[in-house]
């Protein structure tokens, strides 16, 4: 009986970590490249094409360019801190939250406002681009 007991268990245990499945993360895929982003704004859709370097992130949006450094943080976060314009000072807290071959899932939000994370998708584009 206490050997069925635990046969049963052990296989609960393996069927529960066979179909448990996390979503795939190759983060370092998408350190650098060119990116399109897609989002919805008071009910208009934009398209945002960027481009990332190991340090630097330029975004094309609505015909305005805009200049971010990049910092590492962790092989699937990072955080952006805008250059030129200097239209902001507050940092964009960035991290990847599951990717595939061709694009990544991330959630975004200024830094020391966690309560209003948002999220998206950013597919690349070429990833020889820098």
């Amino acid at each position: 009986m206490e050997l069925l007991r635990l046969l049963t268990s052990s296989f609960f245990v393996v069927f529960l970590f066979i179909n448990c499945s996390f979503p795939e993360k190759n983060c370092k895929n998408f350190k650098t490249g060119s990116f399109e982003f897609k989002s919805t704004i008071d009910g208009k859709d934009y398209v945002s094409k960027f481009i990332r370097g190991d340090s630097l992130e330029i975004e094309f949006f609505n015909g305005i360019v805009d200049t971010s450094s990049v910092r590492w943080v962790s092989d699937c976060e990072f955080i952006l801190k805008n250059i030129n314009p200097k239209k902001s000072k507050k940092s964009i807290s960035m991290k990847i939250l599951s990717t595939t071959d061709e694009s990544y899932v991330f959630e975004y939000s200024i830094i020391g406002d966690n309560s209003n994370r948002k999220r998206g998708t950013a597919y690349l584009l070429d990833q020889n681009s820098n």
